[in-house]
């Protein structure tokens, strides 16, 4: 069986004969065909998921690099007002 007949062959077995209902161990060897082929197919699915995500993930990282480094001027400047706020506060209350 190549895997793709494998999983054709099933519905077959199952609508033609009373094999999965009467006999045990082809009702265990096609629980075994189906499940294995859900697993091919979420490993493909896993698999594209993780192509897709490793394509985007760079740009994603590049793009939050470049906003970070932006966002110090702001960043040092609002500190530098906290601490002119604080000082000037301070002298407020002397």
């Amino acid at each position: 069986m190549d895997g793709h007949g494998d999983i054709r062959v099933c519905p077959s077995i199952v609508a033609d004969t009373d094999l999965y209902e009467t006999d045990k161990e082809v009702q265990n060897l096609i629980d075994w065909v189906c499940l294995s082929e859900q697993i091919k197919e979420n490993n493909n699915t896993i698999r594209n998921l993780t192509g897709e995500y490793k394509k985007i993930e760079p740009d994603c990282r590049e793009g939050v690099r470049a906003q970070l480094e932006r966002m110090k001027e702001p960043c040092k400047e609002r500190n530098s007002l906290y601490e002119k706020q604080n000082d000037l506060k301070g002298r407020n209350t002397k």
